[in-house]
């Protein structure tokens, strides 16, 4: 439903000005699009081009019984009341809700079972509870703020939504969304009048409202879930490309945490707080070090959240050992946080402090981890916190993995020692060194355990490699297995506060995981770095999406991962029926599926409308037939 204009002397006035109706839209039997007049409503000079539109919207989503979020001005308000009770009053539509009616109406037909066709079944679920978040979240709010125009914010509602539930190139997302969902259905797109290249454009759009649009999302989760802000967490990840990318600024050749060493890569940052919301992103080279990119962020960081009072306890900023410097914890300091993170260096000479006693924790397993607070012999004891974590699993793991690298260390120098009694190995004296270093090279953790001895003759022909293991090396190394400790400059505290601010790190671990796997941000396959960019963040605004939706799910004791949601979700379908009645006329409903029991469970624990519409029917007539003209041919063109 929409408004169509016409230019009308105002009888008011006595001046030209525009008159307005509201039409809705349809097909004919040949599929063609027609309109049809619904109500006139008259002359609202008062009433710009936006707020129009927004009646248009909300009048729609009032008929369809849809929730709105939006909190509206009066004078949109004032309209959209006017106008809704007209249109029920005087029985211009017929599509109000059934829960809504206060008597049942029945609408019985005598049809030809044989004539039942169903068609045009669509995905219905999945996109229908994202299109609900991204309202509650009031994404088309603060796109109509920036002046796009309805078209411009539907389709922009339509590619998140659908990079959400399939994320895919923008061709495939195309294809899905004219082949299998039903998103365009919902927001009254013509799927065939959208391209490729419009989604493009409207990825680089969405890219070129970055910081507006992680201050919006960081601003509304905050309202909707009365988060504070105490802890915040910093980490990097990156993803590779499918390309050289040789003319690319950001794709270099860098340290992979996917172990794609044959792929150039970029590097992405992120601010999350600890219920795993963005706070805010950043796009790296693929060879900056983790340790570079955090100054630029709590600067940011600190700006954005402004001068803070002085009762207000100071936010903690957690972060691993990677970046952990002694300059990196100055910065954060200097902005006014406190920090939590891992020693970058095992302590050697410590002590415990007197007072102290050991703590006794269980990990996610209920596996015991033992926390002791302890003083470092040397010039920050009095500047820090820190506590000793002694872990038996980790110790275990450890253990198995050095016993691992010994093993294969003196596996492979065997097979050097071997090769120089074989005929045809390696025994040239400066061939063998270099297999022994590459060796080391591949193990560089134990290689320096070991006394190796190269005999050879005058010839520079090795006669053999003798190895011994170093008499104190594995005592000493067994002494810090499963071992750490954390640093913190959160003075007046306990062991097993500490100990849950760091375990918040797992959250943006798990964050970076949904990045990667259910949002699939790898591998990149675009080629400039706009489009790269462009990617990247559509991918960021879709897991907030996510983010919002398992939030609210997990306090309600639903803790699937979103692919299972997704699964689940779209068990929900939009379905076209055809039949035929007695009367020869082609009766067509489009219906939404009756929800799942999972799938109800979901909207109701997000109290959210269980379908965009119940029920929209139309009906074919049959045309009486002329002398010179087929009966058939005249049902089909009526």
């Amino acid at each position: 439903m929409f408004f169509k204009t016409a230019s009308r002397i105002n009888p008011q006035t006595g001046k030209l000005s525009i008159y307005y109706r509201l039409v809705e839209n349809g097909r004919n039997s040949l599929g063609g699009v027609t309109q049809r007049s619904i109500m006139g409503v008259g002359f609202m000079d008062d009433v710009t081009t936006k707020e129009l539109h927004r009646i248009a919207d909300c009048l729609n989503e009032r008929l369809i019984g849809q929730r709105v979020f939006v909190e509206e001005s009066s004078k949109v308000s004032h309209y959209v009341d006017h106008l809704y009770t007209r249109l029920v009053k005087e029985k211009r539509v017929d599509r109000v809700l059934t829960e809504r009616r206060k008597a049942s109406v029945h609408d019985w037909q005598k049809v030809d079972m044989n004539t039942v066709e169903n068609k045009d079944v669509r995905e219905l679920g999945a996109e229908w509870l994202c299109l609900q978040t991204l309202r509650r979240l009031q994404i088309d709010a603060y796109l109509d703020g920036k002046d796009w125009s309805k078209r411009d914010r539907d389709l922009a509602l339509a590619h998140i939504a659908c990079r959400t539930v399939y994320p895919a190139s923008e061709l495939k997302t195309l294809r899905y969304m004219r082949e299998n969902s039903s998103i365009c259905e919902i927001l009254n797109l013509d799927p065939d009048k959208i391209t490729k290249d419009q989604l493009y454009r409207t990825s680089h759009r969405l890219y070129a409202e970055k910081e507006g649009l992680e201050a919006h999302f960081s601003r509304k989760t905050n309202e909707l879930f009365d988060l504070q802000d105490k802890i915040i967490l910093y980490d990097l990840t990156n993803t590779y490309y499918e390309g050289t990318m040789r003319e690319s600024k950001l794709a270099r050749r860098g340290r992979s945490k996917e172990k794609r060493n044959d792929c150039p890569l970029i590097v992405l940052a992120l601010v999350v707080n600890v219920e795993g919301f963005i706070k805010y992103s950043a796009i790296y080279e693929g060879n900056k070090a983790d340790c570079k990119t955090l100054e630029p962020m709590i600067l940011k960081l600190s700006k954005a959240s402004g001068k803070r009072a002085e009762e207000t306890p100071k936010p903690t900023v957690v972060i691993d050992a990677g970046i952990a410097t002694e300059d990196n914890l100055k910065t954060i300091l200097n902005a006014g946080y406190d920090y939590v993170c891992v020693s970058r260096a095992s302590l050697k000479n410590y002590k415990v402090v007197e007072g102290s006693a050991s703590v006794t924790v269980l990990d996610n397993r209920n596996r015991p981890i033992t926390l002791v607070r302890v003083q470092p012999d040397d010039d920050t004891a009095d500047d820090e916190y820190c506590l000793k974590i002694s872990s038996p699993s980790k110790e275990l793991k450890e253990k198995s993995m050095y016993n691992q690298f010994f093993a294969r260390y003196e596996e492979g120098l065997a097979l050097i020692a071997k090769g120089i009694g074989t005929k045809g190995g390696v025994k040239k004296y400066d061939k063998v060194n270099r297999r022994i270093g590459r060796l080391a090279q591949k193990y560089p953790s134990v290689h320096n355990l070991y006394d190796i001895h190269v005999e050879k003759n005058e010839k520079e022909v090795c006669k053999s490699v003798i190895w011994e293991k170093k008499a104190q090396a594995k005592s000493d190394k067994e002494n810090t297995y499963g071992v750490y400790f954390l640093r913190s400059s959160i003075k007046q505290t306990d062991e097993k506060s500490v100990w849950k601010i760091y375990n918040c790190i797992r959250e943006i671990e798990s964050a970076n995981r949904t990045l990667k796997t259910d949002i699939d941000l790898r591998p990149i396959f675009h080629k400039t770095d706009d489009a790269s960019q462009a990617h990247l963040h559509l991918g960021l605004m879709a897991y907030q999406v996510v983010n919002t939706i398992r939030h609210q799910l997990k306090n309600k004791g639903i803790t699937s991962d979103w692919r299972e949601l997704v699964r689940i979700m779209n068990t929900q379908k939009c379905v076209t029926t055809t039949v035929k009645n007695d009367k020869g006329e082609r009766l067509s409903v489009r219906n939404c599926s009756k929800p799942e029991i999972k799938v109800a469970a979901i909207y109701s624990a997000l109290k959210l409308e269980i379908a965009p519409f119940i029920r929209k029917k139309s009906v074919v007539l049959k045309i009486e037939p002329s002398d010179s003209t087929n009966s058939d041919s005249q049902e089909n063109t009526s």
